[in-house]
């Protein structure tokens, strides 16, 4: 009876949507830098939050008072083109972070990072931005 629980369980998370949540301070000026810089729309809006859908997923904005800690990767998108997407961005006003650490360094605001997923190709290559609330976001591209 425990394994059959315990398989349930599992297929219930792996067959769900999975949806990131990023806090925010300030959910207007949020909701104004993910639409100026990244050219994203709230597909729904509630008090406190925000609601947006791409392609491969959603996330949502909330009115958060805690400390957004900009030391990790919070969300990312997978692109075919980093460097026209990472081009496009800066237009916008996006301002990418550069690396120099072992094992990665960036270069123009792109690393190139050794390994990943087997499926996914050989390595892949990536950048970094933070968005109005100090959250760190992220793109890649398999390589």
């Amino acid at each position: 009876m425990q394994d059959r629980k315990k398989k349930e369980g599992e297929s219930m998370l792996g067959n769900a949507k999975v949806a990131t949540r990023l806090p925010a301070k300030d959910l207007n000026r949020a909701r104004a830098f993910y639409s100026e810089k990244l050219g994203l729309e709230p597909v729904e809006e509630r008090v406190g939050g925000l609601r947006y859908v791409c392609a491969g997923g959603e996330f949502a904005i909330f009115i958060s008072a805690g400390m957004q800690s900009g030391t990790h990767t919070q969300m990312g998108w997978e692109v075919e083109n980093i460097e026209a997407t990472v081009r496009e961005l800066r237009t916008r006003g996006v301002e990418f972070e550069e690396y120099d650490l072992p094992g990665l360094k960036t270069v123009d605001g792109i690393a190139e990072i050794a390994g990943n997923y087997p499926s996914k190709g050989i390595g892949e290559r990536g950048a970094w931005f933070r968005d109005s609330e100090g959250n760190l976001l992220g793109i890649g591209q398999p390589t």
